[in-house]
């Protein structure tokens, strides 16, 4: 079973400058709620009981987020406004932190977390993905396909071929109408992409990706990639990538936040109604 998760939020946000200079992007407000709200909302859905969230020093808001405020709590009982700690509540999960000292690429934050995870298979959620599914949530559709293959799974969906060179591009075999066994994976390729089906923020690993990570050298960027572990990965492990079902959003760029904020406006509304 899928029981611990990595969320990845020590990045510097460059993409929204300059408004990630004060506020992390992980908090950018969705709703009357932070990005990472919703991340942390769908681990708890499709059964995670622990989550490990990667900081840097500049992201204490995050921390302050999550953690509960009894003055807040007091004060909304003694002006009799109880009804609104139900918006306030936060998600019923024990929340870890560890610091990253330097952004030096997924890879490298990944692999911070082997001590939390051991031994076990586990969750990783990027939260710059917010992906809206009216079936299962989007971690759960892959902990469906690690259940029957035993093995490492990537978050995957089609993206239009001038967007290609700003993801993680896999190729692979057809396992089943929805997903299929990878078999090349390529980062953020300027020419020839092997296909145009994109990684997005989910995966389930096995334990052997610490391994590699500890191997890998600094590759696109100047970075650790996730993407160059995952290659290294596919010389002895099967790996599957699952095309999730679900609207996705990548807040890093202003028209799909835009988008995602009229898109939970509607919902909100009609919910109203």
């Amino acid at each position: 079973m899928i029981k611990k998760a990595i969320i990845p939020a020590a990045g510097y946000g460059t993409r929204s400058l300059p408004i990630t200079k004060v506020v992390p992007k992980e908090m950018f407000p969705i709703g009357n709620k932070p990005a990472i709200h919703y991340i942390v909302e769908e681990a708890v859905k499709s059964g995670i009981e622990q989550i490990l969230i990667i900081l840097s020093s500049r992201k204490n808001l995050i921390v302050d987020y999550f953690d509960y405020s009894l003055e807040l709590e007091a004060f909304l009982e003694r002006e009799q406004k109880v009804e609104l700690l139900k918006k306030y509540n936060i998600p019923n999960i024990q929340i870890h932190y560890v610091r990253q000292p330097y952004a030096k690429g997924l890879g490298e934050a990944i692999k911070l977390g082997e001590t939390f995870i051991g031994k076990h298979p586990f969750a990783v959620l990027l939260p710059d993905d917010i992906i809206i599914s009216n079936k299962e949530t989007p971690l759960n559709q892959l902990i469906k396909v690690y259940e029957e293959t035993k093995s490492s799974v990537l978050g995957i969906h089609t993206v239009p071929v001038e967007d290609l060179d700003r993801y993680g591009i896999v190729k692979g075999d057809s396992v089943k109408e929805d997903y299929i066994q990878i078999t090349n994976i390529v980062e953020k390729p300027k020419v020839n992409p092997p296909s145009n089906l994109a990684v997005v923020g989910r995966y389930i690993f096995t334990p052997n990706i610490f391994q590699v990570l500890k191997k890998i050298e600094p590759g696109h960027g100047g970075e650790y990639q996730l993407t160059d572990a995952i290659e290294s990965l596919l010389k002895t492990k099967n790996v599957y990538g699952k095309i999730i079902d679900g609207k996705r959003f990548d807040i890093g760029q202003e028209n799909d936040y835009i988008q995602l904020l009229n898109f939970i406006h509607a919902k909100n509304r009609a919910n109203m109604n």
